[in-house]
């Protein structure tokens, strides 16, 4: 039998809950799937999606590093740019870039340095 392959679930470090709430949750617009604590006062380990985007966030050191750059294929990115700039929210005002590629992209950081990069294909190249 060949192997097949499905989606990736990539994994984000995050330090502050009420932070990761407000700009994946009330910005962004993800919900959350599940959470997790081994107990009350232990790190969050959270599932969140957007669609069909699927991130985990995690409190936990050894989870993973800061500074990840994930890319998100999305449809209809000018509309999902314009209902974030409407929300003005006070750390982030993603633009719109035309790549050489044939995409156009919005990269966006959250409060901990990941890099989320919405891409959006082309039906011509810039």
């Amino acid at each position: 039998m060949s192997p097949k392959f499905a989606s990736v679930t990539p994994t984000l470090r995050m330090f502050d809950v009420r932070k990761a709430r407000e700009f994946y949750l009330d910005f962004l617009g993800f919900k959350v799937d599940f959470e997790h604590r081994f107990e009350p006062d232990l790190p969050l380990y959270m599932g969140i999606s957007l669609g069909s985007a699927v991130l985990h966030l995690s409190e936990h050191h050894g989870g993973c590093s800061p500074g990840a750059r994930i890319i998100i294929e999305t449809t209809g990115l000018a509309d999902y740019q314009a209902g974030l700039l409407a929300k003005r929210y006070g750390y982030a005002r993603p633009g719109l870039e035309r790549q050489p590629w044939g995409a156009t992209t919005m990269t966006v950081t959250d409060p901990f340095y990941n890099c989320l990069v919405f891409s959006e294909e082309n039906e011509t190249p810039a």
